[in-house]
């Protein structure tokens, strides 16, 4: 999944044909139709539930809640949108509604379960990356969910600007200066300065 910045032509996303097809499917009474959404995105809900969380049970807690809320709204699903935005939507806001009932709070180091898989680097490498992933998740942690929220979804999630507009339902200044925001606190405790204005490359966790 990616998302493409204003800056670089951004256009309205669209749901896949598929996507359409299946939730065709299930409003007109397909038993199978829900299960094949759910095992087409349950890796990304479960990647922004984990990033959002930081915790594994917590974040399987999101994840079914998720995906009851959106076996019981779909009828609400619009086919001009795309699904995995509308079931972001969903993830990120139980998400928030958890973080902010327990506060902020740190969360131990996990292992990098939704990460890209890596081709192979030597030892000192790899043990480099994961003393930086480590790292990058404390951080993150320390964030304010709001700012965790317009993070994950842009630098790790790869959503564009105006999709986490949708995602989060707040204007696209908004979520361009929590990002650039978010991108100071991460690189203050990550040790160095992004210097890019709102809008622009340069995230600290790439």
């Amino acid at each position: 999944m990616t998302g493409v910045s204003e800056a670089r032509g951004e256009t309205a996303p669209r749901a896949a044909p598929e996507d359409a097809a299946l939730v065709a499917r299930h409003l007109a009474g397909d038993p199978h139709a829900f299960g094949e959404i759910v095992a087409r995105y349950e890796r990304q809900v479960w990647a922004v539930a984990l990033r959002m969380c930081g915790e594994p049970e917590d974040a399987r807690d999101v994840a079914q809640e998720t995906f009851v809320s959106a076996m019981r709204g779909l009828r609400a699903f619009r086919a001009d949108a795309r699904l995995s935005t509308w079931l972001h939507r969903i993830a990120v806001n139980a998400s928030l509604d958890l973080l902010r009932r327990r506060g902020r709070r740190e969360t131990r180091a996990l292992d990098d379960v939704c990460d890209r898989p890596d081709p192979g680097p030597g030892p000192e490498e790899s043990a480099e990356r994961a003393e930086r992933a480590g790292a990058v998740r404390a951080a993150l942690a320390r964030l304010s969910p709001d700012h965790r929220a317009t993070i994950v979804l842009h630098d790790l999630e790869q959503l564009g600007y105006s999709e986490i507009a949708g995602v989060l339902g707040i204007p696209l200044g908004t979520v361009k200066s929590r990002i650039h925001r978010a991108r100071l606190e991460l690189a203050g405790m990550l040790g160095y300065l992004d210097r890019s204005e709102p809008g622009e490359e340069g995230s600290p966790l790439t």
